[in-house]
């Protein structure tokens, strides 16, 4: 049985990693659930999954938490520096950082340091400190499993990798975007709202937004770096517009897994 902290629950990885749980109930145990502003839902998680603590990251949210827990046996905090601390407690295998942007950086930090696995679904995490992170993860002896698809499926491919010097390339895919094959003309008069609409998955807003300019791209290719001690010139973009292989790897050819 792990116990498992979910930063972020409300969201995309949140819901899911929950849904995974709720599948095996025999095999995880949800210790710690955290939001920034989704006060109703994190509250249905939180009473359907009993979790030791939740913590809503919008302090002003707070109150209003509590109401809704209040016959709850579950502890109940506010803040990001709560989040950060909730991360360390001793109870806790497996954090899955899930958060939004940078914010999941300190938290992240914190786990790893108090010695928890991390799954990691927050790009912005290494982008912004990813030596840090790495070195921090070595340091401590913690793995760091990578929760997105396409870093997820490089991981899936090099396992049994002999060493890492086989690897020639990393290859992720991207499904180009709503505008994909748009003139400059045409991207002129683009609207937020049909950047939102994303041709094959439904996402948050912000990834959905930095998925239409293809920036998500460009952080997916920042993180692999970091994941897989790669350097960047050698993790490559094609476009596959049916998203149906997340990643692919590109073998040395001398390798033992090329032959």
């Amino acid at each position: 049985m792990k116990n498992i902290a979910i930063l972020g629950s409300t969201g995309s990885i949140g819901t899911q990693t929950l849904q995974v749980i709720d599948a095996n109930p025999e095999r995880f145990n949800v210790e710690v659930l955290t939001a920034n502003n989704q006060v109703e839902l994190l509250a249905q998680q939180a009473r359907k999954f009993k979790p030791n603590m939740v913590v809503i990251g919008n302090e002003s949210k707070y109150s209003e938490l509590t109401e809704l827990l209040k016959d709850e046996d579950i502890k109940v905090y506010a803040g990001s520096e709560a989040i950060a601390q909730v991360v360390q407690t001793s109870t806790i295998d497996v954090v899955v950082t899930a958060m939004v942007g940078y914010s999941g950086l300190l938290p992240t930090i914190n786990a790893i340091k108090a010695g928890k696995t991390i799954a990691l679904a927050n790009k912005e995490t290494l982008v912004a400190g990813g030596a840090l992170v790495m070195e921090a993860a070595k340091k401590q002896g913690v793995p760091v499993y990578p929760v997105d698809s396409e870093h997820s499926a490089v991981f899936q491919c090099i396992q049994g990798c002999p060493e890492r010097k086989a690897l020639k390339k990393l290859i992720l895919t991207a499904s180009g975007g709503p505008f994909f094959g748009k003139s400059m003309k045409e991207l002129e008069q683009v609207s937020p709202e049909q950047a939102l609409k994303h041709p094959n998955w439904d996402m948050g807003a912000k990834i959905t937004i930095d998925c239409a300019t293809m920036m998500n791209k460009g952080l997916e290719i920042m993180e692999a770096s970091w994941l897989f001690d790669m350097p960047i010139d050698r993790v490559d973009v094609v476009v596959h517009r049916e998203s149906i292989i997340h990643s692919m790897v590109q073998f040395q050819e001398n390798s033992v897994l090329a032959q």
